[in-house]
């Protein structure tokens, strides 16, 4: 070879790679210390503060269809798109969720 390397020191590189990348895989994973909250309690807490938008857009709606003077149009409709939005927000992310976990299921193994 023109750069002064033979076949043996070539294999013997590639075989210590293989050796070290072994290891890595077969060593337990180092999972650091999550610091404030997991995912899955700020998963729960964004789908009930969805639910509380939901439930409030729907007590304004009632209480201006009733003729509540404290209720107007405004608070109303602000209130809806709020709980839209949130609610939009919350299907996007069940399915980014649904399409890693499809992901993770078809990876070759």
């Amino acid at each position: 070879m023109s750069n002064g390397m033979s076949v043996d020191q070539i294999l013997s590189q590639m075989r210590m790679m293989r050796v070290q990348a072994e290891q890595r895989i077969n060593a337990p994973a180092e999972v650091p210390p999550v610091a404030g909250d997991s995912f899955s309690s700020l998963l729960t807490r964004a789908i009930g503060q969805v639910n509380d938008l939901q439930q409030t857009s729907s007590n304004l709606k009632t209480r201006f269809e009733l003729g509540d003077p404290a209720v107007d149009l405004t608070q109303v409709m602000l209130a809806g798109q709020k709980a839209s939005l949130g609610f939009n927000a919350t299907l996007q992310v069940r399915n980014r969720l649904v399409q890693a976990y499809q992901d993770v299921l078809n990876m070759p193994i």
